[in-house]
């Protein structure tokens, strides 16, 4: 049986537990006068019974899925005979490959090796049986656990405070997992990152003012050793979020201080959400955009005031994101101001103030750390964009603050880095770690510094 199967065998077969629990909790209330004489309401009762069944079970399944695959390879290499077994790790998996494609029939097994060919039916077998034995261990598991809760169910049973239990359980499991992914995520960017400062220095790094990454085959071949000056890249990265900045923040901002103080609720109701779809729509939709429209409009305007505009440029892509980013900017601002209290319109009005008045004086004021919070997030989402500016400013690391000419980003040159087959032992694969870091770091810097913003401009309202 499949896994997805099984899996959901598992969820029918917790319902009918859960269904079946609280019936039985309702009958054995009604000699005693009614559910009022339970220590818990029948729901906790069945959702009790549906925990001890499915998850066991469902853990049983987790650990399962997360060995079976090493143990099969194992007993399958196993199989071959000891000239045959592989060496390496490398050598693994291209055996298991071979195997895996001469088992599934994408290799023909008349022209393959009669041992592989062995070892590809000896994996069917185990492929076979190993499902026939998880499917009969996980599903014994799942009705043994229910038959424990069935018996164990009485009017006395504490089966809310078990439940709460599970769940806050589960809740601590969902944080702990969240945060061990995000330290992982570091720990592995600073460790590469670390490597590969000991292969190029991190003044170099740092301080150059060129970008050129890629790594000579043979000695004598013209830039073999390759430059990791990074400048280029962060002047670019600071270029194109600068521009998008400028389109972004007016515009968002204006929106939602007309669609929270002026637009009647018809007007907003219907022009928040067709401006929020901006924010759903593919990086790849607008990337097509800023290629196919925007640059060469620009181009063709910038020729009929005598400007040489390159194919691929800064404004294009920037202008472009500052469209995709209004949205956030926009949305989170709104939200921001129409949360300020009523109390100071009303008090600012009262006093004489005009409305353009109360909003420069009081509502803008009284929302500037969120607004603040708002537009550092949509710095960071300007930062960490790559398909628009893959399409519309190119892959040229030129040092240069004219957003008429090429540029690139950080994160454009972490996906060409790590595109198809690399080596992680050299200094251009790990370079990719490297700007990772430094991206990891100024995206700190900025929600730590909104942070700051936000606790000293703070205001408490009753």
């Amino acid at each position: 049986m499949g896994l997805t199967s099984l899996v959901l065998i598992l969820l029918v077969l917790a319902f009918v537990v859960y269904s079946t629990a609280r019936s039985r909790a309702i009958s054995l209330a009604k000699p005693l006068g009614g559910i009022s004489h339970l220590h818990s309401l029948p729901f906790f009762y069945g959702m009790r019974s549906a925990i001890w069944c499915a998850v066991p079970a469902l853990g049983l399944l987790i650990i399962w899925s997360l060995f079976d695959d090493h143990i099969i390879s194992t007993l399958v290499l196993n199989s071959l005979p000891e000239s045959m077994r592989p060496a390496s790790a490398t050598e693994h998996s291209l055996l298991i490959n071979s195997i895996e494609n001469i088992a599934s029939g994408a290799l023909s097994s008349v022209a393959s090796d009669p041992h592989l060919v062995s070892a590809a039916k000896v994996l069917d077998d185990l492929n076979a049986m190993a499902a026939n034995l998880v499917t009969i261990v996980v599903l014994s598991t799942a009705i043994f656990c229910s038959a424990l809760a069935w018996i164990k169910l009485s009017p006395q049973l504490r089966a809310r405070q078990a439940v709460e239990k599970a769940f806050k359980t589960a809740l601590l499991a969902a944080a702990c997992v969240a945060i061990f992914a995000t330290l992982g995520i570091v720990l592995s960017v600073l460790f590469e990152s670390i490597r590969f400062f000991q292969m190029v220095p991190a003044s170099e790094f740092l301080l150059g003012t060129e970008w050129s990454p890629q790594m000579a085959i043979r000695a004598d071949q013209i830039g073999s050793s390759g430059s990791f000056g990074a400048i280029p890249l962060f002047v670019g990265t600071l270029l194109i979020s600068f521009i998008a900045m400028v389109i972004a923040v007016p515009a968002g901002l204006m929106s939602a201080i007309y669609l929270a103080e002026y637009a009647e609720p018809g007007v907003r109701n219907f022009a928040k959400p067709v401006l929020e779809i901006l924010a759903g729509i593919p990086t790849v939709v607008y990337g097509f955009f800023a290629a196919l429209t925007v640059t060469p409009f620009l181009r063709q305007a910038g020729a009929n005031i005598g400007l040489d505009v390159s194919s691929e440029s800064a404004l294009s892509a920037g202008l472009v994101m500052g469209v995709m980013i209004i949205p956030f900017v926009s949305s989170l601002a709104d939200d921001v101001i129409t949360a300020v209290p009523q109390s100071l319109r009303d008090g600012s009005l009262g006093l004489g103030a005009t409305k353009s008045e109360t909003i420069k004086k009081v509502i803008f004021p009284a929302a500037l750390p969120g607004i603040v919070g708002g537009v550092m997030l949509a710095v960071s989402r300007a930062v960490g964009e790559t398909m628009i500016v893959v399409m519309a400013a190119g892959l040229a690391a030129k040092m240069t603050i004219n957003p008429l000419e090429t540029v690139t980003t950080v994160t454009v040159q972490i996906v060409t880095l790590l595109v198809g087959d690399q080596e992680f032992d050299s200094p251009k694969t790990l370079a990719a770690f490297a700007l990772g870091l430094m991206l990891f770091v100024v995206t700190l810097a900025l929600n730590f510094f909104a942070l700051r913003v936000v606790n000293k401009y703070r205001e408490q309202y009753d």
